[in-house]
């Protein structure tokens, strides 16, 4: 018997944009709000987010294209991205590294105590590192050819022995990253400056010195080296078994060992690049500013793990690109120097910063929860 097919109209009190035949609670969106949603969603987001800064900061900042600025701009990119690319490693874990900026710190002693080429007695006479590992003709070798080689190795060896013991603590004994890397970071950050007794060493060597100088314009040392650890970083992420294991354990750790996954030894190896990272961070910084510094690094941490979430590396872990690691210290830095040139107050700069972290983290939970919803 054939049947005639009445279409009902939508009852009075149900959705006006809801279609015949559309799951009941599915709404149709304007283009308007499809095209937010797409840029919201988009990996690029940050970087358009940082484009439209930049559009809006010209006409207030007209100093802000001058080509000391865009120097200046560069200078502080580089060796952040360097640290900030370690840190995006163990975020990816669901852990974190408070004591990156002690590494960096450590290794700046370390590799100053090695290279410089003299001492002043009045500085150092109380340090416990007189008269063994410094004098007054310098460091361990000071003045010889070898001492830039195996300062730079020292410095980098720092960092991976830290990491190690971060890494080995988190994986074997299960404690919590936020203590491990705190007390590394108080222990470490205190040793540096017991050591040198808070004075800076100086006289390193001119090649050293030469690592973070611009060769033509903005391109230097540090340009080049950023630009190749952001390269492997982004190979070992995407193109490797020790990236798939470690978005694995970050996801679930638990589920990633009844699966097969060395979790331990990820999770140590991960935070082994974060010192490393770390370290060579303290190179690029130590060499720009012509000494080995204890304090260095004390004030970054907000800028590292800021960038890191401006771009998008998810606090919770398994989420996270060296491209977002890139656009997140980017804007990062353009913020930071649009706001210094801005002649606002140290305290108001932090405010600021603290208030755009903390959006790109509703930003992140946001994304998240439309993730959800589209499954």
């Amino acid at each position: 018997m054939k049947q005639t097919l009445v279409r009902k109209e939508p009852e009075k009190g149900s959705s006006a944009v809801q279609e015949a035949g559309m799951p009941q609670g599915r709404l149709l969106l304007s283009p308007q709000v499809n095209v937010a949603k797409r840029i919201l969603m988009s990996e690029y987001f940050v970087l358009y987010l940082t484009i439209l800064y930049i559009l809006i900061l010209t006409p207030i900042i007209p100093r802000l294209w001058h080509p000391m600025n865009i120097r200046n701009i560069l200078s502080n990119m580089w060796p952040l991205l360097v640290v900030a690319i370690g840190q995006t490693f163990v975020l990816i874990l669901a852990g974190i590294d408070l004591s990156q900026t002690s590494v960096m710190a450590m290794s700046s002693v370390v590799g100053a105590v090695v290279m410089t080429s003299s001492a002043d007695p009045i500085l150092f006479t109380k340090s416990p590192l007189w008269g063994v590992f410094l004098t007054e003709q310098g460091g361990l070798l000071g003045g010889s050819p070898w001492a830039l080689p195996v300062g730079i190795l020292a410095m980098l060896a720092v960092g991976l022995i830290i990491g190690f013991l971060n890494g080995f603590s988190v994986a074997y004994f299960r404690m919590p990253p936020f203590i491990v890397t705190l007390v590394s970071m108080m222990l470490f950050s205190a040793m540096a400056i017991f050591l040198t007794k808070s004075e800076n060493i100086r006289y390193l060597p001119e090649a050293y010195l030469r690592i973070s100088k611009s060769w033509f314009s903005v391109i230097s040392g540090a340009m080049i080296i950023a630009i190749i650890l952001a390269i492997v970083a982004h190979i070992l992420l995407t193109r490797t078994l020790f990236g798939k294991r470690l978005y694995a354990v970050g996801i679930n750790t638990t589920a990633s060992q009844i699966s097969g996954v060395p979790a331990r030894r990820t999770i140590i190896t991960a935070y082994m690049v974060s010192g490393l990272c770390a370290s060579i961070a303290a190179v690029l910084y130590s060499s720009r500013l012509e000494m080995g510094r204890p304090t260095l690094g004390s004030t970054l941490f907000i800028d590292i793990v800021g960038a890191n979430i401006i771009g998008g590396i998810s606090l919770a872990g398994g989420k996270g690109k060296i491209t977002w690691t890139i656009f997140g210290v980017f804007f990062f830095i353009i913020l930071a120097n649009s706001l210094n040139m801005l002649n606002l107050s140290f305290y108001i700069i932090d405010m600021v910063k603290g208030s755009v972290i903390l959006i790109a983290a509703l930003l992140d939970v946001a994304r998240n929860r439309i993730r959800k919803a589209q499954m």
